[in-house]
């Protein structure tokens, strides 16, 4: 198995977070999404840069978003054009859990580590279903 990279995709920062399917997942950087060719080409590079084969993106399961979430999403990876397996998430609390992990460890910013901790966990309920 290649590099698996989740998104969490966000309007304002993209969370990304790293496996090799080893069951060891890495938070990376969240992209700062200025406008959506702008965040299409740096989440490309971040794709290129790990040799991705597959990507995991988070959407809102079983919720009255959910169509809209996956067009959305869709049309964002078109834009990325991405040639791997794309897989869809279940991304439910994903947020919440991650504000959970760094209550009292560092103060609260809005820098992307929320954004990057969420992908880290719907990254781990994908590999979780292999």
């Amino acid at each position: 198995m290649g590099a698996v990279i989740a998104i969490d995709l966000g309007l304002k920062r993209i969370g990304l977070a790293l496996s090799y399917g080893n069951g060891l997942v890495t938070p990376l950087n969240a992209i700062e999404r200025k406008n959506r060719n702008q965040a299409a080409n740096d989440v490309k590079k971040v794709l290129d840069e790990y040799e991705a084969t597959t990507v995991v993106v988070g959407i809102p399961m079983g919720s009255t978003t959910e169509d809209e979430m996956r067009r959305r999403v869709e049309h964002f990876m078109n834009l990325v054009k991405f040639a791997g397996e794309i897989v869809y998430q279940d991304e439910s609390h994903s947020s919440r859990e991650a504000e959970e992990l760094m209550k009292g460890e560092i103060r609260y910013k809005r820098d992307g580590r929320i954004d990057s901790l969420s992908a880290k966990i719907i990254l781990e309920r994908y590999l979780t279903t292999l």
